[in-house]
């Protein structure tokens, strides 16, 4: 049965940076942090995003406005509707005894972890975007290390680059990562080099978002359904990851 979705308010809107909005509506499902809803624009489309924020009944998306989709989004206000349904997919795991962690988002990748980062007491956030005003959520987490690839704002370099400072100086036992799957596929052979447990949550281009279409596909693993989130061990099964992924119009490109 295919699930349909269920219109909602937005109750809030704020504005993350010149090209970001988090939009706020009421949501009252269970949501494991790396799981995303599909998000219906009437007489649009439908989109995955993961859920930013969480606290109650009320949930926030952190929106990117780059293409149609997300441009008739960024002008809807306060009182409009969306429809939304699920969530989908497999979340992050959660460390055990307290293990130290580190998590890092490049980009708008720090949307898909921003609530993990929330429930983390011993991590370590790093968070890396190319110039000082694409940075998100400066002020939500405390000691969040920057980094910003023309250097205007922190550290001068990427978060690859910035990881492999900073783990010389913590003994990280799992590292999480969402954002650009070049940036994802060196923080997955940088564990690997260290025996580090990682987790990385994938972006492909979801259709149906639970594993009817085939679109997401990455080395016969639908993103929908056994991801986004990806532990070590089924990355290095999936030869495509960090290679090779599928468009929206079905065809295979090198990444």
């Amino acid at each position: 049965m295919i699930e349909q979705p269920k219109m909602v308010k937005i109750c809030d809107i704020i504005d993350e940076t010149p090209n970001v909005k988090t939009f706020f509506f009421e949501y009252a499902g269970q949501y494991e942090p790396g799981q995303f809803i599909m998000v219906w624009i009437p007489l649009n489309d439908e989109k995955p995003f993961t859920i930013s924020y969480i606290d109650g009944n009320v949930a926030g998306i952190t929106v990117l406005k780059r293409g149609e989709f997300t441009r008739t989004l960024h002008t809807k206000k306060k009182g409009d509707q969306i429809g939304i349904r699920g969530p989908y997919g497999m979340g992050y795991g959660f460390p055990e005894n307290n293990a130290a962690t580190c998590i890092v988002g490049g980009g708008i990748g720090m949307a898909s972890i921003a609530c993990l980062a929330d429930m983390q007491k011993n991590t370590t956030i790093i968070q890396g975007a190319r110039t000082m005003p694409e940075l998100l959520f400066q002020h939500r987490f405390k000691d969040m290390k920057l980094c910003t690839d023309d250097g205007s704002f922190g550290y001068r370099g990427t978060t690859v680059d910035l990881l492999r400072e900073l783990t010389g100086q913590h003994n990280y036992q799992k590292i999480y990562a969402c954002g650009p799957e070049k940036m994802l596929y060196k923080i997955f052979e940088f564990c690997n080099e260290r025996h580090i447990d990682c987790e990385v949550s994938i972006e492909r281009y979801i259709k149906c978002g639970f594993g009817i279409c085939g679109q997401c596909d990455c080395s016969g693993q639908r993103i929908c359904i056994d991801g986004p989130v990806f532990n070590a061990n089924a990355l290095g099964k999936m030869p495509d990851f960090g290679k090779t992924a599928i468009t929206k119009s079905g065809r295979r490109v090198s990444l």
